[in-house]
């Protein structure tokens, strides 16, 4: 290798992590948010000392985490420049795109209008219509889904739109179609909804289980992204989690699902194994769905922890041509107010067995750099967004 190209790029998308307010966040009614560094707060420090020697705690101060005296990754951070701050803008973001109209939220639920379409056109009632969890709706109306099958739709601080309902009492396939049309209802500028989630569950009161069996109906990309010139090009493009799901599966040559973050780090290990040359893009969910919306600091440091746990044999298995990059897509502070996503900063780490030691990366202003780099590694169309800094990684 001639310390420029790598032959796969692997990268970690730590969902909602954040690494302290971004310089508009007080747009987005953030000011004060900082999710690691409130997390290592609330656990008394944080034990994650494969992240350190990486290079975390040089990008900034955290709570538990040793500085590196030579880090082995070259390593900062990325503010965003798209306008909003959820999972497909910050995602599509670090593919090479700009959004510039955000995707719709739905804090008081959604309009009359569509929800009467749904009705009328699925035969069915709908019951719920508001943001929250999954577990706590289904603990609200799935008693009143089983005696009625009046279908459960609920929101998130995310533009989406998911419909629950017990396989038993809804097919899978009749959920399945019940979804598509609600894409098709909400894909013009008037409703702007990111996903349509499918949320098939099993069980009875008390003992509610949501199945393996969600389905994402997400927007396609606004543009083409970095994965689609990647694929174009005769390059790899694996997508793992739900990777597939927010760019609707655009770009991508195969898509490995999981369950949790440690599937997804499984996964992870074992694209590191097989033969491919191009880019292997896992998303590690956990920490916003579980943690960051529930706001649950202490489960969301615990998380933090067992992914550290895993890094080692990430980084053993890798090869000299291999650079790995770590990163997130928006914050998700749990101590901060609401259950919505944080505008904060985001962590940019690169790694490579071939690397010396590491050096500070200047500031990004935008997630699009990533893209930039990888585009620019492979000798593709560079993404109309973004700057590489694959000059910096020596």
């Amino acid at each position: 290798m001639d310390g420029k190209r790598f032959n796969r790029v692997f990268l970690i998308v730590m969902d909602s992590v954040g690494i302290g307010e971004a310089p508009d966040a007080d747009r987005f009614n953030d000011k004060g948010s900082d999710t690691l560094g409130h997390i290592a707060e609330k656990m008394n420090g944080l034990e994650m000392p494969n992240m350190g020697r990486l290079g975390l705690a040089n990008i900034r101060d955290v709570k538990g985490i040793e500085k590196a005296d030579t880090p082995m990754a070259h390593y900062g951070r990325m503010a965003e420049a798209s306008n909003g701050k959820d999972t497909m803008t910050g995602h599509w973001e670090i593919m090479g795109l700009y959004i510039e109209q955000p995707f719709r939220t739905f804090p008081e639920g959604f309009p009359d209008e569509l929800i009467r379409e749904l009705e009328e056109r699925t035969g069915r009632k709908i019951a719920g219509n508001k943001p929250a969890s999954g577990t706590e709706i289904l603990d609200e109306l799935g008693e009143h889904h089983l005696n009625t099958g009046d279908l459960i739709v609920y929101t998130s601080a995310d533009s989406v739109l998911q419909i629950a309902a017990h396989e038993e009492v809804v097919p899978l396939k009749e959920l399945y179609e019940i979804c598509e049309l609600a894409r098709q209802l909400t894909l013009d500028d008037k409703y702007m909804v990111g996903r349509i989630i499918a949320r098939p569950f099993l069980g009875k009161p008390g003992q509610w289980e949501r199945t393996a069996n969600r389905h994402d109906y997400a927007l396609k990309p606004f543009g083409r992204t970095v994965m689609n010139d990647l694929k174009d090009g005769g390059f790899d493009s694996i997508a793992i989690g739900k990777i597939s799901d927010i760019y609707d599966g655009e770009g991508i040559t195969q898509s490995l699902r999981t369950t949790s973050n440690m599937d997804g780090m499984d996964k992870l290990v074992q694209t590191i194994g097989m033969d491919f040359n191009g880019l292997s893009f896992l998303n590690l969910v956990d920490f916003d769905a579980k943690f960051g919306h529930r706001r649950d600091p202490i489960g969301y440091g615990e998380a933090l922890e067992e992914y550290d746990a895993r890094l080692p044999e990430v980084l053993e298995a890798l090869k000299d041509d291999d650079l790995l990059i770590v990163t997130a897509d928006h914050g998700n502070d749990p101590v901060h107010h609401g259950t919505d996503h944080t505008r904060e900063y985001v962590p940019l780490l690169a790694y490579s067995p071939s690397f010396t030691g590491g050096n500070r990366i200047a500031d990004r202003a935008t997630f699009a750099d990533i893209g930039a780099t990888i585009a620019d590694n492979f000798g593709i169309n560079m993404p109309q967004f973004g700057k590489s800094f694959l000059e910096d990684l020596k």
